[in-house]
């Protein structure tokens, strides 16, 4: 999975043999929005507010296939939303990737194995992070804001992470997770 932020609510994310872009027209400017959505296989507007819901409590990965049920093609990649400004990413083979820039839902077990992105400024990442944490500590938390914002969260997150790793982008450079 590579993850690379523009800004904002602004990420392409390459997962599952897919690209996705979420929140375009969210990007800052000096962005070229035919560049940032080229070779995109799924464009996700309003942050995900076109999407399908699901609640996050009982929805579960799909798995794996075995080798002699495999197709020729990759399975889809599906992306559905568990909330206002929340997104879920599910492509097989690779960890639930949760995009947070609203209110955090209820989630379930999944969510121990899951990449999750926080968008926001100010406290705001700091916020999430703790409300995350609470609810289900993931895999790894990635923070999407811009320094200052970062610069708090991490004081704010670093003493409840208890084995979770805590990552932070940067505007226009990809993270290979």
């Amino acid at each position: 999975m590579k993850l690379t932020w523009f800004g904002g609510t602004t990420i392409r994310i390459h997962t599952g043999g897919a690209i996705l872009v979420l929140d375009p027209a969210g990007a800052p400017g000096g962005i070229d929005a035919a560049e940032l959505v080229s070779g995109a296989d799924q464009v996700i507007g309003g942050f995900g507010a076109e999407l399908a819901r699901i609640d996050g409590g009982e929805w579960k990965p799909r798995k794996v296939p075995r080798l002699v049920d495999e197709g020729d093609t990759l399975a889809a990649v599906e992306v559905w939303a568990m909330g206002a400004e929340v997104v879920l990413v599910d492509a097989i083979g690779e960890a639930p990737l949760l995009l947070v820039s609203g209110d955090v839902p209820t989630l379930g077990r999944w969510a121990e194995s899951a990449v999750v992105v926080l968008f926001g400024g100010g406290e705001r990442l700091g916020v999430l992070g703790r409300a995350i944490m609470e609810e289900r500590a993931p895999r790894l938390l990635v923070l999407a804001g811009d320094e200052a914002a970062v610069d708090q969260a991490i004081p704010a997150l670093r003493d409840g992470l208890d084995g979770t790793g805590l990552v932070a982008l940067e505007a226009g450079l990809a993270l290979e997770v």
